[in-house]
């Protein structure tokens, strides 16, 4: 079963080390694959408004008190991230510059041109399409082996430096952003929820078909 996967798997195309400045084409391509899914799937459940995840909540907040798009806010945010990488010693990879331009990029592009849909259940069903678009997205691009994303680095760094649970560690950002986020204006909702509770088990089947699928 996917739900019992703990290790990410290792394909043909995978980069051997995170640190890889000269990736074979199919790795860099399938990174980039799995950035735009992430980054629709967040563009999505935004459109959806039903509630957007929880850095997005916090970039939609930002976005309404500040004349930038949610996407430009969302880079912003990863750079700034980033800055907090330095005292937890994580190193950054291609992949996690691709991460934040790419995901941003694809944000806005949903945004722009998928419209919201008029009926409530029609809402809630593209928020959970979104969900999995996301947990597919990010399963190929975790497999790709090429750098964490600067949410996920900050993550691990805090981890290592803190020796507490990663599930404690991601509980604490998520509920810290969400909150200055709707704080702010962001929209919360049931698709927040959803992206909450749904998004570890939607990695995962992403995890499980990148290695069958994509071999």
């Amino acid at each position: 079963m996917f739900l019992t996967i703990k290790k990410i798997p290792k394909t043909s195309w995978s980069s051997k080390k995170p640190l890889n400045l000269k990736p074979k084409f199919s790795t860099f391509l399938y990174l980039c694959l799995g950035l735009a899914l992430f980054g629709l799937g967040e563009g999505l459940l935004i459109v959806s408004f039903t509630g957007a995840s929880p850095w997005s909540v916090l970039a939609q907040g930002i976005s309404l008190n500040v004349n930038l798009s949610i996407g430009t806010i969302t880079l912003f945010i990863s750079l700034v991230v980033l800055i907090f990488w330095l005292p937890l010693k994580q190193k950054p990879g291609i992949g996690t510059i691709l991460n934040a331009l790419i995901i941003a990029m694809m944000i806005d592009i949903c945004i722009k041109f998928v419209p919201t849909p008029e009926n409530y259940i029609s809402q809630l069903i593209l928020a959970i399409v979104a969900v999995f678009t996301v947990g597919f997205g990010g399963g190929i691009y975790l497999v790709a082996n090429l750098g964490a994303g600067p949410r996920d680095g900050l993550m691990v760094g805090l981890q290592k430096k803190t020796n507490m649970p990663i599930a404690a560690v991601r509980a604490f950002l998520e509920i810290s952003v969400v909150t200055v986020g709707w704080y702010l204006g962001g929209t919360v909702g049931l698709g927040t929820l959803l992206f909450a509770f749904g998004i570890g088990p939607a990695v995962a089947l992403g995890l499980f078909l990148t290695e069958k699928i994509f071999k």
